[in-house]
């Protein structure tokens, strides 16, 4: 039957806090953005030692880890806007012209062609006093049909908490690097953008809308 409960009811996300986001469940996660690999360009005995390579980062894990791969539409709004500002400051009427005929073709073929933008992050977890599983997407949201311990809220109790979480990712940082894959831990801000986004999947900007200040 219908229910007024409000949206955020359904969201999984507790809170963000010290570039950490806690899910409602207790689950505590750091995301790091990684670089991508030209795997086809790199010879057949680079291939090879790339899969070795990160077999064995794999087989080095004893928790679970998760991969994201998230495409949106490529916002070309403040590209046009930075071109108007230039059109504005050109000497002369040609460039002007040659100038307002480029942005009237970068509109046209961005509202004829999807151009996306992909991103890949890894998504590393720890849930206080449970070892936490797969799950998928739903895990990485924070979803789950099990119940485990919820943080008491004790900053003492957090930041062991947060130890732990931390030693996995230096594994998984120091294991990525190995095989050339660039991370960067996301920041407070850059966890609520892309929380953001996964739930507004329709939104192309790359902000979240800011909360207004009471």
């Amino acid at each position: 039957m219908p229910t007024n409960a409000p949206a955020q009811q359904f969201v999984p996300l507790k809170e963000v806090r010290d570039n950490i986001a806690i899910m409602k469940n207790g689950k505590m996660c750091i995301i790091l953005l990684a670089s991508s690999v030209n795997f086809a360009l790199k010879s057949t005995d680079e291939q090879q030692a790339i899969l070795q390579q990160f077999q064995s980062f794999l087989n080095t894990l004893d928790f679970s880890l998760q991969i994201y791969i998230q495409s949106r539409r490529l916002n070309i709004e403040p590209y046009i806007e930075y071109l108007g500002q230039q059109e504005e400051k050109q000497p002369n009427d040609l460039m002007r012209v040659q100038l307002r005929e480029y942005m009237d073709f970068i509109r046209r073929f961005t509202k004829e062609v999807d151009v996306m933008t992909k991103n890949f992050f890894v998504v590393i977890a720890y849930t206080p006093g449970k070892i936490s599983g797969g799950g998928g997407l739903l895990n990485f949201l924070g979803g789950s049909t099990s119940s485990p311990k919820t943080i008491d809220g004790v900053e003492k109790t957090f930041e062991e908490h947060r130890s732990q979480l931390e030693q996995r990712v230096t594994l998984v940082e120091e294991g990525l690097n190995r095989i050339g894959v660039k991370t960067v831990p996301l920041a407070n801000e850059e966890l609520v953008e892309l929380y953001y986004h996964i739930f507004n999947p329709r939104d192309v900007t790359h902000e979240a809308p800011k909360r207004q200040s009471e």
